[in-house]
């Protein structure tokens, strides 16, 4: 998939992992998106646990990337472009500890970046609360099921596709789109 380059993970939650992984598909660079769970107690959960919330794992999407084309910074301003830093265990009407924003980083850069990227904005007062997104270390990874994988593309006429993950998807395109993938 790579061809020799060295590529980097990402390990991204704010709100369903649909939504992630539509948009994050999108950009140039980014080599795959696995929607799945992290930060839990359980052993190998499966979306029914995880939506009971009973589990503490969030929806999450674990990225591989090319640095050389798309860098870490980059891909978080894409993350807090498209999701609500500010509520806690919710996105929308989507509500539960395994919705709320969180980082979870893969080495002590990627912990620099996302606190210094939380610090800017937070600066910036782009939004009119605080940004309650954890930054953590990147616990296990769990994938999802075969059938949360490619969810959006799959199933684009499905009611949430339409309603939250299309406009989503559509609002990374607009911001983002000199670094959409070409073709």
């Amino acid at each position: 998939m790579n061809s020799g380059r060295t590529t980097e993970l990402a390990t991204l939650g704010g709100g369903c992992f649909w939504c992630l992984e539509a948009a994050f598909l999108q950009l140039a660079g980014v080599e795959s998106v696995v929607s799945g769970y992290a930060g839990g107690r359980m052993q190998n959960p499966d979306y029914g646990s995880v939506c009971g919330g009973d589990t503490g794992h969030a929806e999450v999407v674990e990225m591989r990337f090319d640095p050389a084309v798309i860098d870490y910074c980059t891909l978080l301003q894409a993350f807090f472009a498209i999701h609500d830093p500010t509520t806690s265990n919710r996105q929308g009407n989507d509500v539960g500890t395994q919705y709320r924003s969180v980082i979870f980083t893969h080495d002590a850069e990627q912990e620099k970046t996302a606190k210094a990227m939380i610090a800017e904005l937070t600066a910036a007062k782009i939004w009119p609360a605080p940004i309650v997104t954890a930054v953590l270390p990147a616990p296990t990874f769990w994938p999802a099921e075969d059938h949360h994988q490619n969810y959006y593309a799959n199933n684009p006429e499905q009611a949430y596709c339409q309603f939250v993950v299309a406009p989503k998807a559509a609002k990374l395109r607009k911001v983002f789109a000199e670094r959409l993938k070409k073709g």
